[in-house]
């Protein structure tokens, strides 16, 4: 499989500022993060201290545990929290169809998301042949350090490797914070969907350059 070896590969998230050095007489002018990536295993990204890696079925418990956490400061917009608590609890099956990665910080899981690749099952609102972002969830007291937009990069990269124009995800209003971030890294509104437990939901479309 493409991207992260299972359970092995892992991305390394270092925040690196600009920098200027002298050797003997020469000067190197302003150096930035992205011509250190060199240092770091294909993929890496500049961001944050976070590691990525592949979901393994030890990680089932934590992260079906973290996902509740994730949004159970929502729960009072359902209808039906403890039905939906009982969804997220589950979040650890989404590996036998998609692609679950891990975020950790100081070897912690604080974050983790579901990448469905292209025409693998998913729910009516998606075309079929769209890979989708599912369920990202982060660790409320992780949250504005980067996790969120680094897992959503692992996924952006993981539709490129699938070659698909296209990659698309599920969210509400209600989730400010993550709507906000979606829409920065340009993802759009498609259409609507069906109401979660009497909460609006959209689709959102990010359309990937060649």
């Amino acid at each position: 499989m493409a991207g992260l070896a299972a359970g092995s590969t892992r991305l390394r998230m270092t925040h690196t500022g600009p920098w200027v050095a002298d050797l003997g007489s020469q000067r190197l002018g302003r150096l930035f993060a992205l011509s250190q990536m060199a240092a770091f295993p294909p993929g890496a990204r500049t961001m944050s201290s976070t590691v990525l890696r592949e979901f393994c079925e030890a990680d089932a418990q934590e992260i079906n545990r973290l996902a509740v956490t994730a949004f159970e400061e929502f729960g009072c917009n359902y209808s039906d929290w403890p039905a939906l608590a009982a969804f997220y609890g589950k979040m650890s099956d989404l590996a036998k169809s998609g692609e679950i990665v891990v975020a950790e910080i100081a070897a912690n899981i604080v974050g983790a998301v579901a990448y469905m690749p292209p025409h693998r099952g998913k729910a009516a609102y998606f075309d079929q042949a769209w890979p989708v972002i599912r369920s990202l969830v982060v660790d409320p007291k992780s949250r504005g350090v980067g996790v969120g937009r680094a897992l959503t990069q692992e996924c952006i990269k993981r539709a490129r490797r699938d070659r698909s124009p296209v990659i698309a995800l599920h969210t509400s209003a209600i989730l400010k914070v993550a709507l906000a971030m979606y829409l920065r890294m340009g993802f759009e509104w498609h259409h609507d969907a069906p109401a979660v437990y009497g909460v609006p939901y959209a689709v959102y479309l990010k359309k990937l350059l060649p």
